[in-house]
């Protein structure tokens, strides 16, 4: 007669077949997009607020050349108080936003591969992303966006509190 006990060996499983880590991770991204998709165009409630992390050097990537020599890498930025026309857009997999650095409006366009990590600290949620190294990356242009260009005259300038780069290091899992 068997049982469903731990029989005290170790029971490897099996390789999957099927993509239960892409399909996973895919279903996460949903979630952000659709939180981010809200935000556009609800406004954030309560006191949600969102950090979204990016690689800056991924090709699509279009910042300020001030803030890529900054941070040449990646970067956090904050949706909170102050960001204005933020946008998903799905066909051409990319988020932009308007966000204010030392004074100065910037628009970010992201496309969705560049991001590596989603929290909303308001309830500790947080996510993770993998990112696919992109082939030949120093072959492709990186889209480079002057301070002139990336302000919009026509958007609202945001009042109160500037933009902020924040460390998501409080809601990084820390192995026990």
């Amino acid at each position: 007669m068997s049982d469903d006990q731990d029989d005290g060996m170790d029971h490897e499983l099996p390789e999957s077949l099927l993509p239960y880590d892409e399909w996973v991770e895919d279903a996460y991204r949903e979630v952000m997009l659709r939180a981010l998709d809200h935000a556009s165009v609800e406004g954030l409630p309560g006191e949600h607020h969102f950090y979204l992390t990016f690689l800056t050097d991924y090709p699509g990537v279009a910042i300020p050349d001030r803030l890529r020599a900054q941070y040449p890498h990646d970067m956090t930025i904050v949706l909170q108080h102050q960001f204005w026309d933020l946008r998903v857009d799905r066909e051409a997999m990319t988020v932009s936003v308007g966000l204010s650095f030392g004074g100065i409006g910037s628009m970010l366009v992201i496309p969705f591969a560049a991001i590596t990590a989603f929290a909303d600290p308001h309830i500790r949620m947080a996510l993770r992303f993998s990112v696919e190294p992109v082939e030949s990356v120093d072959e492709e242009p990186q889209t480079h966006v002057t301070e002139a260009e990336s302000d919009d005259a026509s958007s609202p300038a945001p009042s109160g509190e500037e933009g902020q780069v924040v460390s998501l290091d409080a809601f990084r899992k820390r192995p026990h």
